[in-house]
């Protein structure tokens, strides 16, 4: 039988070390259209947390009801529902976050993180573990979005937390920075997602190199923790003395 997860490697998965941006690379569409300023990455990120943490968590409740053969159809029926709910409450009270995602909250009907989820974790697992993968991979998601968006916003404009028609936010820098426009258009977006997927990968790339350092060392501190206790057992055999009665007692027969 399979070893279920605990929630601490869940969350370390979906958060840091199976990132669904950064290693994964799923969910390139929204990552890289809603990621012009920090307000539209965050709520973008929270309608992704609230989608895949309800849809893991139903289609765990239903795993052993949906026929293998249409499983992918009942997943975005219930993915749908879903996405539907958050787009009416994104309407009702936060206007103009809905207008600027625009069309990208519906299409979160068939992005990727969420149908991949789904099929991996959310039929496999038992529902809190489902809806906890839900969450962990939303707030990895969202991280990723706000990491991305931060940096096109902060270069692009030299604000954070600006609107979505550029009014308001914090002025970072003062009148004497010149704002990198680039990093706002289509573009800036690839660029600045291929520089933080690099400096995510050397990171990665060290954090494992020095883990191999330490078996080694490891292995090397057993390796002449052996050898001495072997000397020490050789020179106390050759140390020891050597008892002749059986000799003394032989001659005397």
């Amino acid at each position: 039988m399979e070893k279920k997860k605990s929630f601490s490697s869940i969350f370390k998965e979906g958060i840091i070390t199976n990132n669904p941006t950064f290693v994964q690379l799923l969910g390139m569409c929204p990552t890289l259209a809603t990621t012009t300023s920090v307000i539209n990455a965050l709520g973008m990120g929270v309608a992704v947390i609230a989608v895949l943490s309800f849809s893991n968590l139903f289609i765990s409740l239903l795993r052993k009801i949906i026929p293998k053969e249409v499983r992918i159809a009942a997943y975005i029926v219930v993915i749908s529902g879903f996405v539907t709910a958050v787009d009416l409450l994104l309407q009702a009270f936060v206007p103009s976050i809905s207008e600027s995602l625009g069309l990208f909250i519906p299409l979160i009907v068939v992005n990727c993180i969420i149908l991949a989820r789904a099929e991996a974790f959310a039929s496999k697992n038992d529902p809190i573990r489902s809806f906890c993968d839900g969450i962990a991979t939303g707030i990895g998601f969202t991280f990723a979005l706000t990491c991305i968006a931060a940096v096109r916003e902060l270069l692009g404009s030299g604000k954070l937390f600006a609107g979505s028609d550029g009014t308001g936010g914090i002025t970072v820098f003062g009148e004497w920075f010149s704002p990198v426009t680039i990093l706002l258009l289509p573009c800036g977006a690839f660029i600045t997602l291929g520089c933080i997927i690099a400096l995510v990968n050397k990171i990665q790339s060290n954090a494992k190199e020095r883990a191999r350092l330490k078996e080694l060392e490891k292995d090397a501190e057993e390796y002449q923790r052996t050898v001495s206790q072997t000397k020490t057992a050789d020179s106390a055999e050759e140390n020891s003395p050597v008892s002749y009665d059986g000799a003394v007692s032989a001659e005397n027969v």
